[in-house]
């Protein structure tokens, strides 16, 4: 399984040209300007479930199902539900591919992946947030499938390494200082991380920092704005000491614009978690290799890769691929190359097949 942390800063990719300047314009040619507009979940999932699990005796319901998922959903009494989980999904037959995103991600990182997986091959793709409750996976595929669970076919781990993991994470929080905190609008969420390398491909941008940043609970100005306005306000009453009344008034209507103004914060603060990063990673390689199903690893580049994997791989116990050129999310910056790596696994090992007039 996926369990991803931010890892940027071991990525070695350094941000685009230009970096993320205020007011900076990107553009695509002379006289464009890159569409920084999210797009919605529907252009690349079919279906979308809410699944709410009891925490302590696995209890159950399914609600607010826009579409049924094309698996199988046990009838259930309500109950009093402790968590709250999101599903996406797409396909119709075939095995299914239990998607899990990464330390701050939501399942909408697994968006434009989908669009191109379910074109390659038959499959059915299950993507669920999980945002602090990874602990709940099993509740929930039991929620979904009841007496019918499917049994593990394979295993596909996309970056994520225990040595270079358990090495970044001294470093983790000087990473997470240097992102911003708020964002004016989802567009500027959007805009700041492509320019800032997070996520090299626009698309897949546009789509999954929808999941992952919300709109503040409560009006706030951003350092930015504060500033600008105050900056102004000193400047006008340098110049003219008379209308310090008029200038007041001014500042106040600005001040009460600027808490109107809808400011965007992430939605995770990953910050907050760092008791559990060790739990995450630490043992990872061994249960990696352990796992007793056909086996593919992912990386974004070979210098990844610890002592026990890279004896593992010497070894001949699991598949591996490198995708250069793509930052650690790699499924994101790369959903082509990472379908097509995935869709090959599964079809050499027999678990589906490429669909009808796909040229393999």
């Amino acid at each position: 399984m996926e369990k991803q942390l931010h890892l940027n800063l071991l990525a070695s990719r350094p941000p685009m040209a230009g970096g993320l300047q205020s007011g900076a314009k990107m553009r695509m040619g002379p006289g464009r300007k890159r569409d920084f507009s999210p797009l919605p979940w529907s252009q690349y999932f079919e279906t979308m479930e809410d699944v709410e699990v009891e925490n302590e005796n696995t209890h159950f319901l399914v609600i607010q199902s826009s579409i049924a998922l094309p698996c199988p959903i046990s009838p259930v009494q309500p109950l009093t539900p402790l968590h709250t989980f999101r599903l996406y999904g797409s396909g119709a037959h075939g095995p299914v591919l239990l998607l899990l995103h990464g330390g701050g991600h939501s399942a909408l990182s697994w968006a434009v992946f989908t669009g191109v997986i379910c074109s390659r091959i038959n499959c059915r793709v299950v993507a669920m947030d999980l945002r602090a409750h990874g602990k709940d996976v099993g509740k929930v595929v039991e929620a979904l499938y009841a007496n019918h669970i499917p049994s593990l076919l394979g295993l596909c781990v996309i970056d994520v390494v225990e040595g270079t993991a358990m090495d970044a994470l001294n470093s983790m929080q000087n990473f997470l200082r240097s992102r911003p905190k708020t964002f004016k609008s989802v567009e500027n969420a959007i805009e700041w991380s492509v320019k800032s390398g997070q996520i090299r491909n626009i698309e897949s941008a546009r789509v999954s920092m929808v999941g992952q940043v919300k709109k503040c609970e409560e009006p706030m100005v951003s350092p930015g704005i504060s500033k600008s306005i105050s900056e102004g306000i000193i400047e006008e009453e340098e110049e003219d000491e008379e209308g310090s009344e008029s200038n007041h008034k001014r500042k106040k209507e600005d001040d009460q614009e600027a808490k109107k103004e809808s400011v965007y914060t992430w939605r995770i603060e990953l910050s907050k978690t760092e008791k559990y990063w060790d739990g995450w990673f630490r043992g990872l390689s061994s249960l990696f290799l352990s796992c007793p199903v056909p086996k593919l690893l992912l990386l974004a580049g070979i210098d990844r890769l610890d002592k026990d994997l890279t004896i593992g791989q010497m070894q001949g116990k699991f598949q591996m691929q490198v995708l250069p050129q793509c930052g650690h999310a790699v499924h994101e910056d790369a959903p082509e190359k990472v379908a097509d790596a995935l869709a090959t696994f599964m079809v050499r090992h027999k678990f589906t097949q490429f669909k009808e007039g796909f040229p393999w």
